[in-house]
């Protein structure tokens, strides 16, 4: 488009009519714009500028922001080769050289013929059935250089290779959320007052499983008691925490679970409209999604007088991500649905009081929700008898790495790093990373320690690292990750992380002092209290646990030249 026809233009204008010319529909719109026209150039962000009444300043601010919306002329078919760690163990340089040689371009370039482009993506979710791939919404998993240049041979002869999405439930096969009956912590909610609802929330002692650890009840409790005229519940399902992937196997065995805590979540608070948010690499998961809507719609368990109740009238929509790893904390979700940058908010006020539009909302995690509607289907006791005082309930734990069973799978909280490794055939592994990037890495010494908020606390991501592995190199990993997707609104973390990066190139190279590794560390102590949001904070961690506990790898390097 670049100069924009009569067409073009009238494309454009249908494409924002559909979506509403509001605010909140930029992103939606910007996204309908680049799957058609595979560009978004200054004129289509002029003309979306002028029906929505912005500046046209405000349209590339947004586009530029995200990974998946960035101006520049693509191809029809965009690869998108997963860079993180699971995939790097599982050979992704291997499939990296086969696409350049199959594409005859590199990275971040588009082939002449505007067919293909090539792109890095920093985490598609498949860590445990790497390496893996986007081509466009359409997801390849476990691929192989042979396999990499059958797949762009496809897409030459016109067609679209059928995916090879694997659903991996290992371990008990997620028992817990098997054996929930269908609809029933929903009816045994709606049967209570709404303050009840609330305290049995409470009671359970049930903590945020996206990471933080927040108590849901107290989050329930701070919403329900503002007053206002329209209230949301969104389920953060932007997981893009690498190493994480158990959201995915829930929103695809078990949606129904999610829509259920998030009805339940609404009757609470006092919401009437529910919102997802999926991430940009789960495309693929939002048709299926939109059907399970659908069917609980004519069920009558969303939409008007839900479950039976007069008055309660609760619907849930899908909305997706845009590709930017900052849009799970929750502040930043909300600025992306409202159709901005995904940059985190300055807190108070926390979204309870004034979230998405202003209006009070709740923030849950995936599992989160789902979790919610089994402590109404089993009750509160059933869920206390799991874990421990602090940390009650199941957990559900994303394994990847040098382990013989990845997957997701199911314990109750407490459980010892030992015994996790046992339970996936990682026994030789020198050092387990818990969290994902932004998590801890501990050393064989530390196996004893437990997965729980008094010890251990994690989001569920666990990432095997066998004998042979370079420490640093996972920390490189992690830091050109953090670099890549600061937001970049604060110092500490936009200069912080790159920093670290080029420490870790130093050590790498043999060529850091022990006085600058001092400085290094210094800095790295200093982003977990300085940066704005948790992106920031602990961006550092994997960096500093590594050179702490593993001083024999990483100073111990032939010396440079």
């Amino acid at each position: 488009m670049t100069q924009i026809d009569t067409a073009s233009r009238d494309g454009i204008v249908a494409i924002v009519e559909r979506h509403g010319a509001d605010r909140t529909s930029l992103i939606p719109i910007l996204q309908e714009i680049k799957r058609t026209h595979h560009e978004i150039d200054d004129q289509a962000m002029q003309i979306v500028a002028d029906l929505l009444g912005i500046h046209p300043v405000e349209v590339y601010s947004v586009a530029s922001f995200y990974a998946f919306l960035h101006g520049a002329p693509e191809g029809a078919y965009v690869v998108r080769l997963c860079g993180t760690l699971s995939c790097d163990f599982a050979g992704k340089g291997a499939v990296a050289e086969a696409l350049r040689d199959e594409l005859g371009i590199d990275f971040d370039e588009t082939t002449d013929d505007r067919l293909f482009t090539l792109e890095w993506a920093s985490c598609v979710g498949m860590c445990d059935q790497g390496p893996a791939l986007l081509v466009n919404d359409r997801i390849y998993t476990r691929v192989t250089p042979d396999k990499a240049r059958e797949i762009v041979a496809g897409y030459r002869a016109a067609g679209a290779p059928d995916g090879a999405q694997e659903i991996a439930t290992k371990g008990n096969e997620l028992i817990t959320y098997g054996a929930i009956p269908q609809g029933a912590g929903l009816k045994a909610a709606l049967a209570m007052p709404r303050g009840d609802i609330v305290d049995t929330v409470s009671a359970s002692a049930l903590k945020g499983r996206g990471g933080a650890g927040f108590p849901t009840g107290m989050k329930w409790n701070f919403c329900a008691a503002e007053k206002s005229d329209q209230k949301y519940i969104i389920c953060n399902a932007d997981e893009g925490e690498p190493g994480t992937f158990k959201d995915r196997v829930i929103l695809r065995e078990f949606p129904d679970l999610v829509f259920e805590g998030m009805t339940i979540g609404g009757r609470a608070i006092g919401a009437s409209m529910g919102i997802v948010y999926l991430r940009a690499e789960y495309a693929y998961l939002r048709r299926h999604l939109n059907e399970v809507i659908r069917r609980r719609r004519e069920a009558g368990l969303l939409g008007k007088n839900v479950g039976g109740v007069e008055g309660f009238d609760f619907d849930i929509v899908v909305a997706n991500g845009a590709g930017a790893y900052v849009c799970g904390e929750e502040t930043a979700l909300i600025e992306s649905l409202e159709g901005f940058r995904g940059e985190p908010r300055n807190r108070p006020p926390f979204p309870a009081v004034a979230g998405f539009l202003n209006h009070p909302t709740v923030v849950n995690n995936v599992e989160t929700l789902a979790s919610v509607a089994c402590v109404f289907a089993k009750g509160v006791d059933w869920f206390k008898g799991f874990g421990t005082d602090m940390s009650t309930g199941y957990k559900l734990f994303s394994i990847s790495g040098d382990c013989e069973t990845p997957g997701v799978y199911e314990f109750p909280w407490g459980i010892t790093v030992a015994d996790l490794r046992a339970q996936v055939g990682g026994e030789d592994a020198k050092a387990v990373q818990i969290g994902g990037a932004s998590g801890i890495c501990v050393p064989a010494r530390d196996f004893a320690r437990q997965l729980a908020f008094e010890d251990i606390p994690t989001g569920g991501s666990v990432m095997v690292i066998g004998p042979d592995r370079d420490l640093l190199d996972v920390a490189e990993n992690f830091l050109e990750f953090f670099v890549e997707e600061s937001c970049g609104q604060c110092t500490p973390c936009r200069l912080g992380n790159a920093k670290l990066l080029e420490g870790v190139e130093l050590l790498k190279a043999g060529s850091c002092t022990p006085e600058h590794l001092a400085d290094l560390k210094a800095l790295g102590a200093t982003m977990q209290v300085a940066s704005k949001c948790g992106l920031g904070q602990t961006s550092p961690s994997a960096f500093l646990t590594i050179v702490d506990g593993f001083a024999d790898d990483v100073t111990t390097r032939p010396q440079s030249a």
